[in-house]
């Protein structure tokens, strides 16, 4: 097979056959194909596309590459959610526990944050003790005694997309539909579950900006599950504004454990019931408990409490919390009609919440406390938002961030709501 060929074919809009991809993915995993050939070939499929025949065959190359993970012992059904991302975004926090608490089995392999979107792991990472690698052992012991995890991907699962992701990310070639949608499937089918809700996010904080653009990645991702067996829905969610109150690693905690409890914000609160409920019904789960009920009755806050002290942590710990606050406060009376996502984010980023490369530390104590959300009515003078940090001389960068991140108009405007979940799409 020549590497070259199978370039000229995509590039010329030609199809790639079943022995060209599985061939070209294996190469590539093993460095044969060399990174300039690989970034053509990314190239030729970011102007070309895909048909869903090709795309269901590379992304079953790409789970072919590794390992593929196996809880068919598990007496409970396998359920599992992956976010596009977002800023504020601490549903899978929550979200797994009161799955597991409703009958659930939920696997979750999580990631770290890059820019300005936040990530699972160095959320939990604050809580002192809690580890997140795991072998594929303490995983099923871990469904099996406690019902979810929370963990990293190890290195065997679907290796051939680490090494594209990276190749994508230096060669302009992430804005594809059909190469982000065979990234998140490839890891989620190679995971083993046996049903997935997606939770497409769209908006100025999330990756997909569009509502039609987000809906055509969700109907692809549907698709590709479908093809491999896992039953699969996506919900279509606002990500304009921040979800919740804060964001940043410890403070996301907290704020997650406020849900836990039966509080906390009411759109993050709202968000983790949706897609519980979705998770449950399509994994089939028949516990007849629901996730409002988990939460109420603490049964979501005991699992929790579980899966921590299952992966080396104190639930107890005290969080980690900034050295220094600076007060952002509202320069005029009115009524707050817009806080921009992207701006909240990045201004959390500028702070140490997150990280520039991948080997990058982040500060746990990071982030961005918001004390009033669109829609609610402010004085002047009142604070806004609280920054955090470690360092001080990061506050200038991060409010420049903020300028013209936010409008407030007179407090007689009426003000309509976005919804908070879009469109559901598939199973």
């Amino acid at each position: 097979m020549d590497v070259v060929d199978v370039i000229r074919t995509k590039r010329d809009t030609g199809v790639l056959s079943d022995t060209q991809i599985d061939w070209v993915i294996d190469a590539y995993t093993r460095g044969v194909v060399a990174e300039e050939q690989m970034a053509a070939l990314l190239m030729a499929v970011f102007f070309r596309g895909m048909s869903s025949a090709e795309l269901a065959q590379w992304t079953a190359a790409m789970i072919a590459s590794g390992e593929r993970m196996d809880f068919s012992s598990l007496e409970r059904p396998t359920t599992d959610k992956h976010s596009t991302g977002g800023v504020g975004d601490k549903i899978t926090l929550p979200l797994t526990p009161l799955v597991a608490a409703c009958g659930g089995a939920v696997p979750q392999l999580s990631g770290r944050g890059l820019g300005h979107t936040g990530g699972t792991l160095d959320k939990l990472e604050s809580i002192p003790g809690w580890r997140a690698t795991l072998s594929q052992a303490e995983m099923l012991t871990q469904l099996r005694d406690v019902g979810g995890v929370i963990c990293a991907a190890g290195a065997g699962l679907a290796p051939a997309d680490r090494k594209l992701y990276a190749l994508r990310d230096v060669t302009a070639t992430v804005e594809s539909v059909p190469l982000i949608a065979s990234s998140i499937m490839s890891k989620k089918i190679a995971e083993g579950t046996s049903a997935l809700v997606l939770d497409v996010k769209v908006g100025t904080g999330a990756f997909m900006k569009d509502v039609e653009q987000a809906r055509e990645l969700a109907v692809t991702m549907v698709e590709l599950g479908a093809a491999h067996g896992v039953k699969t829905s996506a919900l279509l969610t606002d990500m304009n504004t921040p979800l919740g109150r804060t964001a940043g690693n410890a403070l996301e905690v907290t704020e997650s454990l406020e849900v836990l409890a039966g509080g906390g914000p009411s759109d993050v609160k709202e968000l983790t019931i949706t897609l519980a409920r979705e998770m449950l019904r399509v994994c089939g789960a028949d516990s007849g408990k629901d996730p409002e009920d988990a939460l109420r009755d603490g049964s979501a806050m005991d699992v929790w409490r579980a899966m921590i002290r299952a992966q080396g942590g104190d639930p107890d710990a005290l969080l980690p919390r900034a050295r220094h606050t600076h007060v952002v406060n509202a320069p005029d009376s009115g009524r707050l009609v817009r806080l921009d996502a992207l701006a909240v984010g990045v201004a959390a980023w500028r702070l140490g919440a997150g990280r520039a490369r991948k080997e990058d530390p982040v500060a746990f104590g990071a982030g961005v406390e918001l004390h009033a959300k669109p829609g609610d009515v402010v004085q002047a003078g009142q604070p806004l938002l609280t920054l955090h940090t470690d360092d001080e001389e990061r506050f200038s960068r991060a409010i420049e961030a903020l300028d013209g991140g936010y409008d407030i108009a007179a407090a007689a405007n009426g003000f309509t709501p976005s919804p908070l979940v879009i469109d559901t799409v598939g199973a």
